[in-house]
């Protein structure tokens, strides 16, 4: 049984990533073929040629206006799968056609439709604004999980591993000493999970990016909507700073720390990650700074659910493992994971058939 939420959108690449360059990713264990047309939009059809499955990203494939040219025996495909020109005959097979996916553009990602595409106008995209806005700068990356997708929720959902984990980066002790509240939005199909530290050390992440020097007050916000985003509000203020009865929070640094959770396959995982920022907008010191220091809290995450993939690919059926009070988020994004999964059972299209 597949562990894969289908009739969902995830995060297929960065808008940057996708060119006029023939570009291939696999997405929930569908290889599919990006590029931009001619007009500057994403197309996105199914990577191998109908007749002998040759990956039309490999060379010699390549674009002549928008159609892709298979570089194994020439069969010719419009942006919409649509085969327009086979080799020796002028007649194309009805049937020579690729599977096309639905495509939306939305805050520097790239979203791709899993499944009914007929399902796609109706699937609500959850919205990350800051990676594209006025007055944030964001650094990025994506780094490949050789694990499975529920790992990394669970890693996001339980914050308290950044005081083991991440020290020296973002963990402290208050992190895992400060109780958690956890909240679920049934309808929306929503997990909340906060954090709120009064008094705590200044990890070096923000000590370096913000400037401050002494203890601070330090909130996570967590709001994880299944199954690919996750979104953690951080706000990071010298101790006893809090917003404004009116809401407005002049004297606090705010950082939206996104991630696009996106299958490869059932034990492999994309592991699209975004920091903003709402200061040091210009600065790229700053900017170099952030990057190179969270995609090496990425990359430790990466080593040690790497190496959890592997123990639980060993371990014996029925092994039980013990959840605390931490977990409560990550318990709920279990169930509301797999009421997605419930609801999009057996709605899997089936494959284009052969050429005749």
């Amino acid at each position: 049984m597949t562990s894969i939420v289908r009739n969902q959108w995830y995060v297929a690449a960065y808008g940057r990533e996708i060119g006029r360059d023939l570009f291939s990713r696999t997405i929930c264990g569908e290889s599919i073929l990006f590029w931009r047309t001619e007009a500057g939009t994403v197309t996105a059809i199914s990577d191998r040629c109908v007749h002998r499955r040759f990956p039309l990203s490999e060379h010699p494939s390549h674009l002549v206006g928008d159609t892709v040219v298979c570089g194994y025996h020439g069969f010719t495909y419009g942006a919409d799968g649509v085969c327009v020109a086979v080799p020796g005959q002028t007649r194309v097979p009805r049937t020579a056609r690729l599977r096309s996916y639905p495509i939306v553009e939305q805050d520097s990602f790239v979203w791709v439709f899993i499944g009914d595409p007929a399902l796609a106008p109706s699937t609500p995209i959850p919205r990350a604004p800051w990676l594209d806005l006025d007055g944030w700068t964001t650094v990025s990356g994506m780094e490949p999980l050789a694990a499975r997708a529920s790992l990394l929720i669970d890693n996001l959902l339980d914050l308290s591993h950044e005081t083991y984990l991440h020290g020296g980066y973002i963990g402290t002790p208050e992190v895992a000493e400060t109780p958690i509240t956890t909240e679920v939005d049934e309808e929306a199909g929503i997990v909340y999970v906060s954090r709120h530290m009064a008094d705590a050390a200044c990890p070096p992440f923000y000590a370096k990016s913000t400037g401050i020097t002494g203890r601070i007050t330090r909130w996570q916000d967590i709001e994880y909507t299944p199954p690919c985003l996750y979104k953690l509000h951080s706000r990071i203020a010298p101790v006893g700073v809090l917003p404004n009865a009116d809401g407005s929070d002049p004297d606090a640094f705010h950082v939206e720390v996104v991630y696009a959770i996106t299958p490869e396959t059932e034990h492999s995982t994309h592991d699209f990650w975004a920091v903003a920022r709402d200061f040091a907008l210009d600065d790229q010191g700053v900017s170099d700074f952030l990057a190179e220091s969270n995609r090496t809290v990425v990359l430790q995450d990466v080593t040690a659910l790497d190496v959890l993939e592997r123990v639980i690919a060993t371990e014996a059926d029925g092994y039980q493992e013990l959840s605390i009070n931490i977990d409560t988020g990550g318990l709920a994004a279990r169930r509301l994971m797999a009421k997605l999964a419930a609801a999009g059972a057996g709605s899997a299209p089936a494959a284009a058939p052969a050429a005749r």
